[in-house]
């Protein structure tokens, strides 16, 4: 059995920082409370640069056919879901921009976002860039416009939404917590790939838990700076200092 963690180096990051405008932009919408549209803003400095994870994922799934394995991810990279994994063997519990959801979480929660309405809102998002790179960036984009039945804002479904709905994610959630409760006492190999210190609690400890209670375990933490394991697991597998696409590039 194989449990997978993808973290947050699969929103690449490290790349889009030294893009002009990610890092202020972003700053805005997390303090103007729009921060569900990191997601949609991370996706049009990716899309400029040419910086795609598809072909790292698409090496991974392909490596885990035929396996009986789960992925988690706290990355809110939309290529994750596109990945053709088993399905119903992954679950995003800190969402995407995939979905959307209304602020007053009324009847109209929890659509998939259409096409048309994520293009309208990268061209809106391009527009507003230039109004950053003028400091003149205000309290962030129009976003996704108004619910027409209760006239909240709509947002994506992800964590930065101010009201996150969870039930996004709590189906694959709970397949995914009944399939741990089957890795007692199994051969089970923990891969946990750029997971940093944002939410330790959905990945970084309960993977440590799973391989520490488990005696036919194995453990490996791959991240380019987070990669040391605990002296309890030091026995039972390595941490390796390596950005996790990086490595996954690597591996075949």
């Amino acid at each position: 059995m194989v449990l997978v963690g993808l973290g947050e180096e699969f929103d690449a990051e490290s790349g889009l920082r030294q893009m002009p405008g990610y890092g202020p932009g972003k700053e805005i919408l997390l303090d103007a409370g729009s921060g569900s549209l990191l997601p949609a803003w991370q996706e049009l400095f990716r899309g400029e640069a040419g910086i795609s994870v598809s072909a790292e994922l698409g090496i991974l799934a392909g490596l885990l056919e035929g396996k009986n394995y789960f992925v988690v991810s706290v990355s809110v990279n939309g290529e994750i879901a596109d990945t053709p994994w088993r399905s119903g063997r992954l679950v995003m519990p800190c969402g995407s921009a995939l979905s959307v959801q209304c602020d007053g979480s009324c009847e109209r929660n929890l659509n998939k976002a259409e096409q048309t309405q994520r293009r309208m809102l990268q061209g809106q998002l391009r527009q507003w860039r230039e109004k950053v790179l003028l400091g003149e960036g205000g309290r962030g984009p129009e976003g996704l416009g108004i619910c027409p039945v209760c006239g909240k804002r709509m947002e994506f479904n992800n964590v930065y939404c101010p009201h996150y709905d969870e039930n996004g994610y709590l189906q694959d959630w709970n397949n995914y917590m009944k399939w741990l409760q089957g890795t007692l006492n199994r051969k089970l190999v923990v891969l946990e790939l750029g997971v940093g210190m944002q939410f330790p609690s959905v990945i970084r400890f309960p993977f440590e838990k799973a391989a520490y209670f488990n005696n036919q375990a194995r453990f490996y933490r791959v991240h380019e700076k987070l990669y040391q394991i605990t002296e309890e697991l030091g026995a039972k597998g390595a941490g390796i200092a390596k950005n996790a696409i990086d490595w996954l590039q690597n591996l075949c």
